[in-house]
């Protein structure tokens, strides 16, 4: 399976689309276009690192198959918000991980993190309603260099779903596990799936 047909997958997993910053990124993230009029490199702490890790495996936890930390997943979420997003992602990144920081989340039991992350989640949804309502808002003719400084980015929880999702299955790991790698396919012909059987890719 090629890096696109592995995108389209996550896209349909995340409800049919990414997000407009995401698919910016990933643009940047595959052509390797160059940094110029970035942000300087966003630099976390190797604690806020670790929170990265933890919030990723739990999106994706290890089971008979790779998790995300197995997959190089929080490696990757690191690299993406560092060199392809801009500053308004760099923000409401750092916040979400501070937020999750004060409230220790390393140190909390496995039904703490999971009752927190679903909080997180909850309140996510009510962030991307005033996101949506501020993109809006930057396409008329207010004072736009005002508002773009004070513009948010897209939700942190969002952004990690997002990059956990699309880092895991472009991993070989991620492909492997979740799919049936044929790299020498035979004659097309209809078969009957079996129950928990994995899809087929070419």
């Amino acid at each position: 399976m090629n890096r696109r047909t592995a995108i389209t997958h996550v896209a349909a997993l995340l409800g049919g689309a990414f997000s407009a910053p995401t698919l910016l990124a990933m643009q940047r993230w595959e052509n390797r276009l160059p940094l110029e009029n970035f942000p300087a490199e966003l630099i976390l702490t190797e604690n806020q690192k670790q929170i990265v890790a933890e919030v990723a495996e739990m999106i994706i936890p290890k089971t008979t198959t790779p998790g995300a930390k197995d997959a190089g997943v929080p490696a990757f979420i690191v690299m993406m918000v560092q060199d392809c997003y801009k500053a308004p992602e760099h923000k409401s990144f750092v916040e979400g991980i501070n937020n999750l920081e004060k409230k220790q989340f390393l140190t909390l039991s496995n039904e703490q993190k999971t009752a927190l992350l679903k909080q997180v989640e909850t309140d996510s949804a009510e962030e991307m309603k005033a996101y949506q309502v501020q993109q809006t808002k930057m396409g008329d003719n207010e004072d736009r260099e005002q508002m773009a400084a004070q513009k948010k980015g897209l939700p942190y929880w969002r952004l990690m779903k997002e990059l956990t999702m699309l880092g895991y299955f472009t991993s070989e790991a991620g492909i492997k596990s979740s799919f049936e790698y044929v790299p020498i396919p035979g004659k097309l012909e209809m078969i009957q799936m079996q129950p928990n059987q994995k899809s087929f890719a070419y």
